[in-house]
């Protein structure tokens, strides 16, 4: 009797093993989405009807070895990172040494004074896109940021370089400069006092400077008043008649006070034979010392006919 019962499908093992084939590619395609990885048997069709070629392009891929791949990934963006944020600061860098020779307006011994950054920019703009970047181009693109951010670098560091010599060089010129105007100005103000010392002693050594002199020097150095003043004028009148260069060639006496002999005046200044002042300085001071005052030396000079 023909039994009635279904007859079995010829190979049930090999349909279980097609459905489980399509899962393990599956899972393999997104393991090499995730970490940019590719496999071995990227040529495999998953989509064929053949089990057999599945099964035999199927990778697996240890369990154990996932926490390592989720390492090297945070690791591949973190360098990118990285690298982005050092290309935007040798960007910045740049743009300051070109802003800051263009301010200085010196010369700094190299025609080129600016940094040229276009391929770097291009770098930074392509990391900026982390979010849309394929992974399996991150470490090239890295790469090549890091590069140009070395150049560019290298070549702001040189600028920086050339400029700060150049800054140096000025200083220094300008140094010079303020010190050798310095050295004029002294120089000028000397040549100035010098003359008003010279015009001053000039105006000195004539009769009505002298006594002008006189005047001045009595009241400010021994409080003497017009009254000893008078007494002054009408001594020295006697004496010299208020010239510097009056000498008595019997006795030696010289000067406006009539020192004698003339070189005990050298105790006030050197120049005591060509200045009124030094002489006058040392006669109120030889009668404040002798007389007590110019109308003590007067009455004794009017007394003796000397002082």
């Amino acid at each position: 009797m023909r039994s009635t019962r279904p007859l079995r499908p010829a190979h049930p093992v090999r349909r279980h093993t097609l459905a489980t084939a399509s899962v393990a590619a599956g899972a393999v395609l997104g393991i090499i989405t995730m970490t940019g990885l590719t496999t071995a048997s990227a040529s495999a069709d998953v989509g064929s009807s053949t089990s057999d070629s599945l099964i035999s392009t199927t990778v697996t891929i240890p369990s154990a070895d996932a926490p390592a791949r989720a390492e090297t990934l945070r690791e591949i963006t973190a360098q990118a990172k990285a690298t982005l944020a050092e290309a935007q600061s040798a960007l910045v860098a740049a743009h300051s040494v070109s802003a800051d020779i263009a301010a200085s307006r010196l010369d700094i011994g190299t025609p080129a004074t600016t940094v040229d950054t276009t391929a770097l920019r291009a770098q930074i703009d392509r990391l900026s896109n982390l979010d849309v970047l394929p992974l399996l181009f991150l470490p090239g693109v890295t790469d090549g940021a890091a590069t140009e951010t070395k150049s560019v670098a290298a070549q702001t560091a040189t600028l920086r370089t050339h400029l700060d010599a150049a800054k140096a060089k000025k200083a220094a010129a300008d140094a010079a400069a303020k010190a050798k105007k310095a050295a004029a100005d002294a120089a000028a103000k000397a040549k100035r006092d010098a003359e008003a010392a010279a015009a001053a002693v000039a105006a000195a050594n004539t009769p009505a400077g002298a006594q002008a002199v006189a005047r001045q020097i009595a009241s400010a150095d021994y409080g003497w008043g017009d009254g000893q003043f008078s007494c002054l004028q009408s001594l020295w009148n006697r004496e010299s008649g208020w010239n510097y260069q009056a000498y008595n060639g019997s006795s030696g006496a010289a000067g406006i006070p009539q020192a004698l002999p003339g070189s005990k005046m050298a105790s006030v200044g050197s120049d005591w034979q060509t200045n009124a002042v030094t002489q006058i300085r040392w006669g109120l001071k030889y009668i404040a010392g002798a007389y007590g005052s110019p109308c003590g030396a007067w009455s004794h000079s009017q007394a003796t006919n000397w002082y």
